[in-house]
């Protein structure tokens, strides 16, 4: 019963009384966005006055923006590296941040090939939670009877490690998902999982994807939205029930386990979970043996209101397959969120994915943004080389930005790196469109290639062309997510000097392996431990096909003074035309090096 007589809002009349305290919540911040900024930067300066990052610039306990504006830099994750280190080395002084840095949040941005390391507090799970409290009310303006039933959601913690000093380091949803926060959540009919808690949190990710489905299965009717965090984990599970229905459908022929599951937490939970069911192992058995899995997600689970997952970004390009696996359902982006900082949600959460707008709510940190110049791809400055950074509250409807965060656990005028243009405003607060991760050329997962990455990574696999008197004359990629899992796809145009030394087959696919040993190590974790990445591939082309793509570019009005090779393609008659002129294809035979633990 919609209780809008209680405590109405602005955004449409609430589900229940819970629901209606949260978006009166939502009104308050962003209605006062410009007055909550300046506090929340108050309180950051005031409580980490006494640290050695704000002494260093000589702030002096001030906590007014124009001081701090003038007195602290602003920082990529390079400058603030070295006292990461050290706190990860053990040196337990307010470095940073006045509070104890209580772990490491893994980012999925890499410096010198590793995951960067984010410091945080044990308060920013309070803040966290509280950004994931908002989410629900705000669907349930647009999907009404969500507290009917359950939802299907593939949710999996990834591997953590330790730093010197014995902190963990881990990925911001695996911190989250084995907090108490989560594990002792209070019972709230809208937001009940298929999914128990034990294969959330079981290590193997074989056995979890396993009994998650299993679970999801058994109680299919019950599903009314079906989620994973990005859209490519969604896919990996549709594509874990093609290869795996048989097993899936036989435990629930007979009621039992698939011997695979050994996991005691997960085996003794399951006990309780099954029971012979014929009537859905025919189900089951009928949909996934047809060839065409067209619209299977609404064949297996009847009653799916929307997908729950990230298509903005990278993600955009599982849109058509989701379609495809989904029969067109709605699919909801709710937040937006890193291992920094948790920034803000999506108050028009069943617009079309194009349309995907988030509201940044100002009390989770201080945000300052430095506007972008989207045809040169730079940042504007000043005459003085430093950059003019903008508020909150003072951006510009259309203009595109990149992200500065000041944060409660201790980072400072930090460039996350995320480029976001200006869509509108709700109350005083901005709306933004997520536009691209700066510099990323290739992603399929969490996984962010930039074009040095790349460039040294072909450098590493042409060394074992020299004994064969080749090498690559040009070379470009795409993410090629038509496959599932996705994988990268490197075009390769080769000179060959002696043609009696002619390359064999095998030595290509040990080119493949070397540059994915020469990738950072998000992308090794996505290919080694979370299958969410497959192997690399090499196309190789004929002699002059670059030179084509060059004449094709020019005929389209590029300058042929200024032409580059793109090193990464996604325009579809460029493919088209490389793809015409491969000779040869290679994969990666191997799996490359990767382990948790951290480069010293």
């Amino acid at each position: 019963m919609a209780v809008d007589s209680i405590l109405s809002s602005p955004l449409g009349p609430p589900a229940c009384e819970k629901d209606a305290k949260a978006l009166q919540f939502i009104e308050e911040m962003t209605r006062n966005a410009d007055t909550v900024q300046e506090r929340v930067l108050a309180e950051i300066l005031s409580r980490n006055a006494e640290t050695e990052w704000l002494k260093r610039f000589k702030l002096g306990g001030a906590t007014d923006r124009e001081t701090f504006k003038s007195k602290i830099p602003v920082i990529t994750y390079e400058d603030v590296q070295p006292e990461i280190q050290r706190i990860a080395n053990g040196d337990r002084s307010p470095i940073l941040s006045a509070h104890p840095i209580s772990e490491f949040l893994t980012s999925s941005g890499t410096s010198g090939g590793e995951r960067k390391l984010m410091p945080t507090i044990k308060e920013e799970l309070d803040r966290r939670q509280l950004l994931y409290s908002l989410l629900m009310p705000v669907m349930n303006l647009y999907v009404p009877g969500l507290d009917k039933g359950k939802g299907l959601y593939f949710l999996f913690v990834k591997s953590e490690t330790k730093t010197p000093s014995g902190l963990l380091a881990r990925p911001v949803l695996t911190s989250y998902y084995k907090s108490d926060h989560f594990k002792t959540r209070p019972y709230d009919p809208y937001m009940v999982y298929t999914s128990p808690n034990e294969a959330i949190l079981c290590p193997d990710s074989f056995q979890s994807m396993y009994t998650q489905m299993l679970c999801g299965l058994i109680e299919r009717n019950q599903v009314l939205r079906l989620g994973a965090v990005f859209a490519s984990g969604l896919l990996r599970a549709i594509r874990f029930l093609q290869l795996h229905w048989a097993e899936l459908a036989h435990d629930v022929q007979t009621g039992t386990l698939n011997s695979k599951i050994t996991n005691l937490a997960l085996k003794d939970h399951m006990k309780n979970v099954m029971k012979p069911d014929p009537e859905l192992a025919s189900f089951m058995t009928q949909e996934c043996s047809k060839e065409n899995w067209e619209g299977i997600i609404i064949r297996i689970w009847p009653n799916t209101k929307y997908l729950d997952v990230i298509v903005t970004g990278a993600m955009a390009q599982y849109i058509p397959t989701l379609n495809y696996y989904s029969g067109g359902l709605p699919m909801a982006c709710t937040m937006y969120a890193s291992s920094e900082c948790y920034f803000g949600l999506n108050l028009n959460p069943m617009c079309t994915p194009s349309e995907v707008s988030y509201t940044i709510m100002p009390n989770m940190a201080y945000f300052e943004f430095l506007p972008h110049a989207s045809t040169t791809n730079s940042v504007v400055f000043t005459r003085d080389s430093s950059p003019r950074l903008v508020d909150l509250a003072d951006l510009e409807v259309g203009k595109e930005y990149e992200l500065v965060i000041t944060t409660y656990a201790g980072l400072y005028r930090y460039r996350v790196g995320d480029i976001l243009r200006v869509t509108g405003f709700h109350n005083s607060a901005p709306q933004f469109q997520f536009v691209r991760r700066k510099n990323v050329l290739l992603s399929i997962d969490s996984d962010k290639t930039d074009e040095s990455e790349l460039q040294s990574a072909v450098e590493n696999a042409s060394k074992l062309l020299a004994q064969f008197n080749t090498s690559v004359v040009e070379y470009t990629s795409y993410a090629d997510t038509k496959t599932i899992p996705g994988h990268y796809v490197i075009y390769w145009e080769l000179l060959t000097k002696d043609s009696s030394n002619s390359l064999s087959h095998d030595v290509l696919n040990q080119c493949c392996l070397e540059m994915e040993e020469s990738l950072n190590s998000v992308y090794r974790q996505c290919r080694v431990a979370d299958h969410s990445i497959g192997p690399l591939e090499i196309r190789v082309v004929k002699g002059g096909t670059f030179e084509e793509l060059m004449d094709y570019a020019i005929s389209r009005g590029a300058s042929i003074n200024q032409y580059k090779v793109p090193r990464c393609v996604n325009f579809t008659p460029i493919m088209e035309l490389l793809d015409s002129r491969v000779v040869s294809v290679h994969f990666s035979q191997d799996l490359p090096h990767w382990t948790p633990e951290r480069r010293r």
